[in-house]
């Protein structure tokens, strides 16, 4: 008995392109439509399952209407030189009324009510022209989809310096006036050590001459200031550098 001629319309009916280059997952999509006026069940099988992933690969399709399969092609090492034996098979049949159990009705299904279709697998490179294009169009949206900023945007990198390079100087700085506050402490503590080496000269009646004592006199004077001065620029500095950064 003569198989049933396939009720359902398969485009693209014959073969199923998929275009590389194949480094990556490649997708083709296979369109079934249901003229009938009853519910057609069908299965998508291949004959190499581990290189392709179809979604879906079952199902009921209603009267009238069209269900479209995924085909996924894995990544693989294309040979140019070698022709793809790959081929797929529709497979349907008239859905039962009431129909729950789809493995119940292939199971159950006589072989003369099978309808079925075959396609096969054609692997294609892209021409050159269609890379170069390809190239054009990836640049141009590029550009199209480029944030637009309303002035000159300084580079992130430029900014990164240059907040890098006013700590720097911040940090010499206080190094600097701490140098100077540690000489000028030193040079308070002499002088402390002068007078007071001084007074014990004047208890014990040694004489001292008048120009020794104006010059202790003007350097303490001249040195206390300069100390002040120092320390009001290191507590101005660092505030100073606690806003900045």
């Amino acid at each position: 008995m003569a198989r049933l001629e396939q009720v359902l319309i398969l485009d693209p009916p014959v073969e199923l392109k998929f275009k590389g280059p194949f480094t990556d997952v490649v997708t083709t999509n296979l369109k079934l439509k249901n003229p009938a006026d009853r519910k057609v069940c069908f299965k998508v099988k291949t004959t190499a399952p581990r290189r392709y992933c179809v979604r879906p690969n079952s199902g009921i399709i209603d009267p009238g209407t069209t269900v479209t399969v995924s085909v996924m092609l894995q990544p693989f090492d294309y040979d140019p030189n070698e022709k793809s034996k790959h081929k797929f098979m529709v497979q349907t049949v008239y859905a039962p009324p009431g129909i729950t159990d789809m493995e119940a009705v292939w199971k159950d299904a006589k072989p003369e009510d099978l309808m079925d279709s075959k396609l096969r697998c054609v692997f294609e490179l892209p021409a050159e022209n269609e890379k170069s294009n390809d190239i054009e169009v990836n640049k141009a949206a590029a550009v199209t989809n480029a944030p637009k900023s309303d002035g000159p945007a300084m580079p992130k990198s430029a900014s990164i310096s240059m907040d890098d390079t006013e700590v720097r100087k911040l940090v010499e700085e206080c190094k600097r006036l701490q140098a100077e506050l540690m000489k000028m402490t030193d040079e308070n503590r002499q002088l402390k050590d002068d007078g007071l080496r001084l007074r014990k000269a004047a208890q014990s009646g040694n004489p001292v001459s008048s120009t020794s004592s104006v010059t202790l006199r003007d350097n303490g004077s001249t040195a206390l200031p300069s100390l002040l001065v120092v320390i009001a620029a290191i507590f101005i500095g660092f505030f100073l550098g606690k806003f900045v950064l």
